[in-house]
Order: C-alpha cells, then sequence, then structure tokens
C-alpha cells in the first residue's frame, strides 16, 4: 500500500534498510492495516509535496477534498527522539471489527482505512513531518498498543476523562457529544433528564465513556426503585440492528456515527432518528475528544501544536467540513483539559 510522506520523512524512511519496508507493508497487509494518506492506502490520497486527500474511498461518508500540509520543521525538531529516529507516527485506531463510519471504517475500495480519525492522523503526521502509519485493533487493544508503546498516538474519538489522566496525555480536537439514537417514530424523547430512561433498555459499548454515564444513570435510578436495562453488541452493525428491529429502545453512542447512520437509512424501512444528545463529559462539562499518547512521553506537546496550526491555516474546518462535522468544531487544541470526573453520571 503506497504511502504519504513530507521531503523529510521521504529522507529519513529512505535512508533505511530497505528490506524493512517490505516488512512493514507485508504485517500491514495481514493485519487488514492501511497506512499514510495515498490513494489506495488510507482515507486520503497525496504526494511528497504534502498534498492529502481527505475522504478518499470514504463511501459518500465525506466530501473529497484535496489540501495541502507545510511541514513545521521546528515542530518534528521537538518529537521525541524514538518518533523522529523512525520518521513515522504509528496511529492507532480501535475500530475493528467492523468500524465506526464516520469516524473510522474500511472504505469502498475494501482496503483503505478510511474515516475522519485516521484522516486527521494523516493530517497531523504531515505537519509534523513524518509518514502516517494507520494500525486497526480493536478499542481495548487500541489502549494496550498505546502502552506498550507500539502505537504512537490514539486518534478514535477517544473522550478525555480524569481517569485516562493518569495514565495518557491528551491534544484535544473536537467536541464530544453522545446521541440517543431511536427507530424512526418512536416517541422516546431525551432532554438530559435520565429518568425517561427508567423501564427501558439501551444499548451501548463497553468499556467508553457513554458506558460510564449510562451506569452512572443506571444506578442514580435504581436508589429511586427504578432501572434501565443496558445490552451490549460486539460491533456498530449489530447495535444498529437492536434499534431498527425494536429489541432495544434506543442507543447511547456518538454524535457522529449515529448521525451518519440516520443520514444513510433515511427514508428507508429500517429509518432511525436522534431522540436527543448529551456531552460526553456529562452534565456539567463539554466533553473533548483527543489524540492520545503514553504519559510523558513528550509527544502530546507537539501533536497539539500541529493540530493548532491546522486550524490557524484553515486545513482543520476544511477537514470538518468535508465529513459534515463543523458543528463539533474547537477554537484551539488544549493540552490535557479538564475531561469526564471520576464520578460522572
Amino acid at each position: 500500500m503506497p504511502t504519504t510522506t513530507s521531503p523529510r520523512a521521504r529522507r529519513r524512511a529512505g535512508a533505511l534498510v530497505p528490506a524493512a519496508g517490505i516488512a512493514v507493508a507485508l504485517s500491514l497487509a495481514l493485519a487488514g492495516c492501511a497506512t499514510s494518506a495515498t490513494a489506495g492506502s488510507g482515507s486520503g490520497s497525496g504526494s511528497s509535496d504534502g498534498s492529502v486527500t481527505i475522504g478518499a474511498a470514504s463511501n459518500g461518508a465525506a466530501t473529497e477534498t484535496k489540501v495541502t500540509v507545510k511541514e513545521d520543521s521546528k515542530l518534528h525538531d521537538e518529537l521525541p527522539a524514538d518518533v523522529k529516529q523512525s520518521g513515522k507516527l504509528v496511529i492507532g485506531i480501535g475500530a475493528l471489527p467492523s468500524g465506526y463510519p464516520p469516524l473510522a471504517f474500511t472504505g469502498d475500495d475494501q482496503k483503505t482505512l478510511t474515516g475522519s480519525e485516521p484522516d486527521l492522523g494523516r493530517l497531523v503526521a504531515a505537519k509534523l513531518g513524518l509518514e502516517p502509519q494507520v494500525k486497526n485493533a480493536t478499542w481495548d487493544n487500541l489502549f494496550v498498543g498505546i502502552d506498550g508503546g507500539s502505537t504512537d498516538v490514539g486518534l478514535s474519538n477517544i473522550t478525555v476523562t480524569e481517569q485516562r489522566k493518569e495514565k495518557y496525555d491528551f491534544a484535544s480536537y473536537r467536541q464530544d457529544n453522545l446521541a440517543l439514537q431511536v427507530k424512526k417514530g418512536s416517541t422516546l424523547r431525551f432532554d438530559g433528564d435520565p429518568s425517561v430512561l427508567a423501564g427501558k433498555t439501551i444499548a451501548t459499548d463497553s468499556g467508553t465513556n457513554q458506558e460510564k454515564i449510562l451506569l452512572g444513570w443506571k444506578s442514580d435510578l435504581e436508589k429511586k426503585g427504578k432501572t434501565i436495562t443496558v445490552k451490549y453488541y460486539p460491533d456498530a452493525n449489530s447495535k444498529l440492528l437492536a434499534v431498527q428491529s425494536g429489541k432495544v429502545d434506543g442507543y447511547l453512542g456518538p454524535n457522529p456515527t449515529i448521525a451518519y447512520q440516520n443520514k444513510q437509512n433515511a427514508g428507508t424501512a429500517k429509518a432511525t432518528e436522534t431522540a436527543g444528545t448529551y456531552s460526553g463529559a456529562g452534565g456539567t462539562l463539554q466533553g473533548l475528544i483527543a489524540a492520545t499518547t503514553k504519559k510523558g512521553n513528550g509527544l502530546a506537546e507537539p501533536v497539539q501544536a500541529a493540530i493548532n496550526e491546522l486550524i490557524d491555516d484553515g486545513t482543520y474546518a476544511t477537514w470538518l467540513k468535508a465529513y459534515n462535522l463543523s458543528n463539533e468544531a474547537v477554537t484551539k487544541s488544549e493540552l490535557n483539559p479538564e475531561g469526564l470526573p471520576l464520578d460522572a453520571s
């Protein structure tokens, strides 16, 4: 799978033993992953001059848009030594087994890992003068990769939480909003008051902040003699089918994914809609999605600076617009901002 590199990254990659590049390509192919932002390799196409195509192979999830990213050599020089030496930014995505459009999923060419999250990773990598290498994994294994050092940065709709800040550093890049998805025509409406969910069956995702929030609501209701039945499913398609078939009353999940699904099935017998939204950090704090790195390794700072440069030069707005996510924009990237509290509900 071809890759996009800046001239600096290309020079460094060329200094490596050629066999190493072959081994990496084989391992990525076996893992079902994709690299960088070149046509046929990831959700974008580009060249050594820093051009990137946002939304390539996205099957309508994004408006395909070409941009050119100017490398910042100063930020490159501030990278941790091991990242500079490798010449790559290993970007972790937690989208296995079936993906989460429009955030991260296998493209219409059946091999490209596309979506807003890997695309941002490729833009950040270009700004830092690095070759992007995207690795897809399950949600849990995404964090295992960061912990073990095989993944440099997680870009997978990861919410900043105070608990996660004990192990990771964060550079925010998007508002985190959850949505309650229901079958079209459902009378269930959610305005932030969890009491309307009493007696309902709600699906969510294991190990996520939306699960934490939902279980907090469940616990509060049980103190009043009421409850919420929480259901789990192995992938996005299973959760969507559960909503469409009426097996669950709703699904609490990421707003971008639910908005995309609602658009895709609009006008069909299986149409769904959003019954309400809620901040991913709870009722008193606007949640933030952030690039996630191992705590204290020195990578979060240049990643944050790269995101802020992309905001300042307009590339960030172009990226969001391409994926119809402009309403989740932030004005700046923050380093380790306030996150979902430990006792959030």
